[in-house]
C-alpha cells in the first residue's frame, strides 16, 4: 500500500518556491519575495504578478518607503485609526499603519519600519521620517 508523506512534499515545495515561513516571526523586518526571472519584487505572493513565474526569491527589506494612500477608519475600533499603502524602496506595497494622528498622514510621506507585526492587528507599523511641517508652508 502506497502511504503519501504530505509534511517531505510541503517542504520541498516551500523551499522551491520561496514561501515565507509563518513559523518563524521576525519583528524587526519585513520579508518580501522577488522573482527570479524577472526581478520584480511583490509581498506574500505565491505567483510573480508581471511574468507568472514560481521561482522566488526571499528577502529582507531595509523598512524604508513612502505612504502612497492614506486613509482614517473609525469602524471597528475605539478611537480613529489610519491605513495606509506603503511602497518599499525595494518596490513592493503594503498595507499598514502609520503611527501619529490620523489626518496628519498624507501621500509622499516618508517613513520607515517600527514593528514588522503589531499584537492587535498583526499589520506592520510605520513611523514618519521627517515630521511634516505643513502649517508653515
Amino acid at each position: 500500500m502506497y502511504h503519501h508523506s504530505g509534511s517531505v512534499a510541503q517542504q520541498a515545495a516551500g523551499a522551491a518556491t520561496g514561501l515565507l515561513d509563518p513559523g518563524a516571526p521576525d519583528t524587526e523586518a519585513i520579508l518580501f519575495q522577488r522573482c527570479t526571472w524577472c526581478g520584480t519584487a511583490m509581498y506574500h505572493r505565491l505567483l510573480c504578478p508581471v511574468c507568472r513565474g514560481s521561482d522566488l526569491r526571499t528577502e529582507r527589506s531595509e523598512g524604508t518607503g513612502t505612504v502612497r494612500h492614506s486613509t482614517v477608519v473609525h469602524r471597528n475600533t475605539p478611537a480613529a485609526r489610519n491605513v495606509s499603502l506603503i511602497e518599499m524602496a525595494e518596490g513592493f506595497v503594503l498595507r499598514g499603519r502609520v503611527m501619529g494622528p490620523p489626518i496628519g498622514i498624507h501621500s509622499g510621506d516618508r517613513v520607515r519600519l517600527s514593528t514588522a507585526k503589531d499584537p492587535v492587528r498583526g499589520e506592520p507599523v510605520f513611523q514618519l521620517v521627517d515630521e511634516p511641517y505643513r502649517a508653515w508652508t
